[in-house]
């Protein structure tokens, strides 16, 4: 079984340029106000999801893994 993602998005930080549910429409969607939100606040490890959150322009999205503190992205310096 492979690992589990947290997956949040600071919508006090997202500016909503779509890049994230670009690069994964399957991990991401935009509300309304264009305001980015999880598919699932909890999903399979995903490399496209970790691309979204890595290419977002304000670094809104963060990733853990499911059941623990551990940044997954960004990562912990």
């Amino acid at each position: 079984m492979g690992d589990r993602w947290q997956v949040a998005v600071d919508r006090g930080v997202c500016i909503g340029s779509g890049m994230c549910a670009a690069a994964a429409p399957h991990g991401f969607r935009l509300d309304t106000a264009r305001q980015s939100h999880p598919v699932a606040p909890e999903t399979d490890a995903d490399e496209r999801i970790l691309a979204a959150a890595e290419g977002c322009p304000v670094e809104a999205i963060t990733l853990t893994l499911a059941g623990s503190d551990e940044a997954v992205f960004p990562p912990e310096e």
